[in-house]
Order: C-alpha cells, then structure tokens, then sequence
C-alpha cells in the first residue's frame, strides 16, 4: 500500500471524514505525487537523462494511478466521472512513454524521444489531471 493510500486511511480514520473525502484526499495527494514525478521526468534533458531515474518516475505515477483507481469509487458521481476520464487518458499516455523507455536501440535514441514524449506526458496532464479540482 503506497503512502499516499496510507495517508488517506489515517485521515479518514482520524478526521471522521465520509466515503468520498477520504477518496478525494486519495486522489488529490496521488495527483500532487504525479505531478511531481512528471516535472522531473519533462525536466530530464540528452545530458540528464537516465534510464533508471525515468524508470523509478514512472512506477511512482503507475503506483500514484492506481491508487486513484483504488479510490474512484467512493468520489461522488461528478469527480468520480471526471477522474475516470482523467485517469483513463493519461495512464494510456503513461503507457506509451514506457514502452519507448524500453523500446530504443540506443542511449541517445531514447534520450531524442523520451524528452519529446515526457513533454507530451507533461502536456497530457495538463489536459486532464491538472483540471482535476483539489481545493
């Protein structure tokens, strides 16, 4: 269980907050946590650039979108809906962007075409988890 569902856990628990604010609370730290690790791997540049640290970004963002897959459940009807669709979009995107960490022939291959695609990753979230309301 990742700390960000650990968190949640404990604040409900301690808080006495509903279903659906322990659920927001998930959400909301896993969206912080993702953009997080998706400013450092857009921040990567040919000469930073490493396999292992992009490689330990994105298992932090699979494991911050499971966890707000765990909780999408309990949200209400009209976060729940816009989390799904969030969610759905960008862990697609998060899919692509692995597999050319591990598709590339070559270092600098993947160095090229990792730094145009942890940008689109940064521009997908934008799009969809960024719009997510967490106030």
């Amino acid at each position: 269980m990742s700390a960000v569902v650990l968190a949640s856990v404990a604040v409900a628990a301690c808080g006495g907050d509903s279903k659906a604010e322990a659920a927001k609370s998930t959400v909301c730290n896993a969206r912080a946590d993702i953009s997080k690790q998706v400013d450092q791997l857009k921040g990567m540049t040919a000469s930073t650039f490493t396999t292992s640290a992009a490689s330990k970004s994105l298992s932090e963002i699979r494991s911050s979108l499971s966890d707000i897959k765990d909780a999408q459940g309990d949200l209400a009807d009209d976060r729940r809906q816009a989390v799904e669709q969030a969610n759905q979009k960008f862990a697609g995107q998060v899919q692509d962007v692995v597999k050319q960490v591990f598709r590339s022939t070559s270092a600098a291959e993947a160095k090229s075409q990792l730094t145009t695609a942890f940008q689109q990753l940064a521009d997908t979230y934008q799009q969809t988890y960024a719009r997510i309301d967490c106030s």
